[in-house]
């Protein structure tokens, strides 16, 4: 007991350690966008960051050999996928103040709800698409269409890096059923520096060194948060690590008030808590189903 004790903690001690290396990485893009940096740039150096990152990882420990995949063809797709979301969510961070971009992001259990239903034929009951209906109501409430005060084009981005993000959950689910997690990253790391790459050649230009270094931060922090969100799944259940996602709007309000000097709007603060509690009661949805089908499996052996 007290081992699996101590293996929870671990678990939920990495994923809040993820959160605020993402919130951090966060405050980086915003400041080296500031500085002249442009979001090709951007990209490359948190993929190339994170790329050496987990191959300095896996050269150290299991060797470049426990990497070999038979599902190239899925990492592709996830990689096409992955680019897009991480492109949509960068994109957004630049339209957006902090607090508003992080609670667009907290949508995504919404779509992945809908996208097993439709995609995965999962089983889903009123509740859920009662809560699917109130996280919507709660983007609404923060995003105030028509107002103005929220660039239409940051929601678009927002709610699509959600959506992609989303699909990217239920790919995984198929992928992890065979892969590692530190071979996930790493073929979604490597494989996204090819048309990056090429897309750097086409924007890269000369920064100020403090603008280098916060490229630099950038990736070794996308990185690090990248691995220690994966080994947060690897030693805890879904139902309990996603919840500490939800600590990254604290960062998003700390940082946007200390670093820039903005607070979320009234609309946010009123908003937020609503989606925020539509992706807890769905992961609490989730883990109940899987343990009732676990229970189901065990009572017909």
């Amino acid at each position: 007991m007290a081992a699996r004790d101590t293996s929870l903690s671990r678990a939920i001690g990495l994923r809040l350690l993820s959160v605020a290396l993402f919130a951090t990485m966060n405050v980086l893009i915003k400041l080296a966008e500031a500085r002249g940096a442009a979001l090709g740039e951007i990209l490359f150096w948190r993929q190339f960051g994170a790329a050496l990152l987990v191959g300095a990882i896996v050269g150290a420990g299991p060797g470049f050999a426990s990497l070999r995949t038979q599902r190239f063809g899925a990492h592709v797709l996830r990689c096409v996928i992955g680019l897009t979301a991480m492109s949509l969510t960068f994109w957004t961070l630049l339209l957006l103040p902090l607090a508003e971009a992080t609670t667009l992001g907290f949508s995504m259990p919404i779509f992945a709800t809908v996208l097993g239903a439709l995609v995965l034929h999962e089983p889903t009951g009123w509740r859920r698409w009662a809560a699917v209906l109130a996280g919507f109501a709660g983007v609404l409430i923060v995003t105030q269409p028509g107002d103005g005060h929220i660039p239409a084009l940051g929601i678009a981005t927002g709610l699509g890096a959600a959506f992609c993000t989303a699909c990217i959950s239920i790919l995984l689910r198929t992928i992890g059923k065979t892969e590692s997690g530190l071979t996930t990253v790493f073929w979604f790391s490597t494989l996204s520096l090819v048309p990056l790459s090429i897309a750097y050649v086409g924007v890269m230009q000369p920064h100020a060194p403090v603008v280098w270094a916060l490229l630099l931060g950038i990736g070794l922090l996308g990185g690090a948060a990248q691995i220690a969100m994966t080994r947060s799944l690897q030693l805890g259940e879904v139902s309990l690590v996603v919840p500490m996602d939800y600590t990254a709007l604290l960062w998003a309000t700390i940082f946007g008030w200390a670093v820039f000097g903005m607070l979320p709007v009234v609309s946010t603060w009123a908003g937020a808590p609503v989606i925020v509690a539509s992706g807890l009661y769905i992961v609490w949805r989730e883990h109940r189903r899987r343990r009732e089908e676990t229970r189901g499996a065990i009572a017909q052996n």
